[in-house]
């Protein structure tokens, strides 16, 4: 699609700028005595130093491009005053005739440190905010209001092992199968004499020591 060509007035007012320092700057530099191509050179160092700088400057704004743009824009405007009559270009003073011959130099300086000047880093940028984490759910503490019910009483355990015969205190203790037979030798004096027996008669048949026999005649109740 074709585009339009619309005026517009800073491009116009750059074109006449351009324009007239070009020309202050070629009558310059053939008073100083640079006559010929070399007349014509200098207003095109001049510019390319002054937009190289330029460039420079919103690339990477550092301070040796600053002074370069700014050395360029004073030879610009220099050349401008000085041709608008406030020197002589018939008899240019020798400061001035130095300073135009050395300008090749200078502006090659200036132009191979823009180049080679580094590219300053570009910002990191930040890194961006984590998102809020929604809070964790408050732990709740449960407490039972009601009171519980008492666990079941357990039902007694039948004993499997049958209860043995305690000796009393002060005797020994007496195996329930030797207290069984002394029960039936007392059992059968009674039915063969119709008496019980005695604990003298008890040990005599049992033939025990005396403590055991005691301990028998105290749990059988024999006196």
């Amino acid at each position: 699609m074709n585009r339009s060509i619309r005026p517009d007035a800073v491009l116009i007012q750059a074109v006449i700028a351009g324009a007239l320092s070009f020309a202050h700057l070629h009558d310059l530099a053939a008073a100083a005595g640079q006559s010929g191509w070399k007349a014509w050179a200098y207003p095109i160092s001049v510019d390319l130093l002054l937009v190289a700088a330029w460039r420079r400057l919103r690339a990477g704004r550092d301070r040796s491009s600053w002074t370069w743009f700014a050395i360029a824009l004073a030879a610009s405007l220099g050349a401008n005053i000085a041709t608008a009559g406030l020197l002589d270009l018939d008899h240019v003073p020798a400061w001035l005739r130095i300073l135009v011959a050395g300008w090749p130099a200078l502006a090659f300086l200036g132009g191979t440190l823009l180049v080679h000047a580094p590219t300053p880093a570009p910002a990191t940028p930040e890194p961006a905010p984590e998102p809020d984490r929604e809070p964790a759910a408050p732990e709740v503490e449960m407490h039972r209001t009601d009171t519980p019910a008492p666990a079941p009483a357990s039902a007694p355990t039948a004993e499997l092992d049958p209860p043995s015969v305690k000796p009393p205190a002060s005797g020994p203790a007496v195996p329930p199968a030797l207290l069984d037979h002394a029960r039936s030798i007392a059992d059968a004096h009674r039915n063969t004499t119709g008496q019980p027996i005695t604990a003298d008669a008890l040990t005599a048949r049992l033939g025990l020591p005396a403590p055991t026999c005691q301990a028998i005649a105290a749990q059988l109740q024999l006196t």
